[in-house]
């Protein structure tokens, strides 16, 4: 796969470059990921790699500037978290993250167009664009909405109402087009992508590699979370062994209790790394959460095109404070 930097069809300029080492985040009930290290260059295709509940959604957050880390050392096109999260997220875009940028079932795919390009224009557009015409500017956002579908692969006139399709009408891989479709409106740098291959058929999950390989080749940085990666992307891995002194033998954080063959007992966690009250940047609460905690070692991986990979570390947390710049990821208010 071509990862060469460059720009990209909607507009985007080159990617980000992402790197960290010893990166971590603990909360109150142990940590959501930890030890991890990542080496990648503009426009490479970083897939975050592990079960339900070892803190990839944490990772997908912190490293786009939506959580906060406490451990390590990170660095995102030049921007270090967490002094940088603000700038970072004006540069970074999310899609498929439950809790952050649900589509609303009742709306329709070209109501969730149109209001994220009203969005872009009020709160992402640069201040001299509104010195442009009316018409001008909407011409501007039916291109940049055009050229997003585009490299999202959704094409709106084979849905069976076209744009008057209810989301919850829409297929898996249809919805998960749709969200990438609304993150590239912005155009961003680093675009992460939540549950990539999840509830997806074999055939399915091919076809969201090429994708997302696809817009990592035209420039982009794209992070995305899966249960299993490709072997020609950067791998980042979140399911090391458990660290001593760190986790209990099965996995839960040290004084927690764990229901059989599940995550740690408590009612306000599910089962992705993220507890559930566990708070965004942007004021959001994190609903996609556990608190199973796992530690790890780092270790490297090479795959069959021979770049090197990285493995990191894992285990429940929740982030201390929130912002409010970050509240158009998820479409509304």
């Amino acid at each position: 796969m071509d990862q060469s930097p460059r720009e990209t069809a909607y507009g985007a300029p080159r990617g980000l470059a992402v790197t960290a080492r010893g990166f971590g985040l603990r909360g109150p009930r142990g940590w959501a990921f930890r030890d991890v290290d990542v080496d990648a260059a503009p426009g490479s295709l970083i897939a975050v790699e592990g079960p339900s509940g070892s803190g990839r959604t944490c990772l997908l957050l912190a490293l786009t500037g939506r959580m906060k880390p406490t451990e390590g050392v990170a660095e995102v096109g030049g921007l270090k978290p967490p002094r940088r999260m603000s700038a970072l997220r004006r540069v970074s875009a999310l899609a498929n993250v439950a809790g952050v940028t649900d589509l609303e079932p009742a709306l329709t795919v070209g109501e969730h167009l149109r209001e994220r390009a009203l969005l872009q224009r009020r709160f992402g557009a640069a201040p001299r664009a509104l010195l442009r015409s009316r018409a001008r500017r909407r011409a501007e956002a039916r291109e940049a909405t055009e050229a997003a579908l585009t490299a999202a692969g959704l094409d709106v006139a084979a849905l069976p109402k076209g744009p008057r399709t209810a989301v919850r009408d829409l297929e898996r891989l249809e919805e998960l087009r749709l969200s990438i479709a609304l993150a590239l409106m912005s155009g961003p740098r680093l675009l992460a992508v939540d549950d990539a291959d999840h509830k997806l058929s074999g055939a399915e999950r091919a076809e969201v590699w090429e994708l997302l390989g696809s817009l990592a080749a035209s420039g982009t940085t794209v992070l995305a979370v899966c249960s299993e990666a490709p072997e020609d992307a950067v791998v980042v891995s979140t399911a090391g062994p458990a660290k001593p002194g760190t986790a209990d033998d099965d996995g839960t954080p040290a004084g927690d209790t764990a229901e059989t063959g599940g995550p740690a007992a408590d009612d306000s966690a599910a089962g992705d790394g993220t507890p559930a009250d566990a708070v965004l940047e942007d004021g959001e609460r994190a609903e996609h959460g556990g608190a199973a905690a796992h530690g790890g070692t780092a270790e490297r991986r090479t795959p069959a095109d021979g770049r090197t990979t990285t493995r990191g570390g894992v285990p429940a947390a929740e982030d201390e404070e929130g912002a409010a710049d970050a509240l158009a990821e998820t479409g509304r208010s």
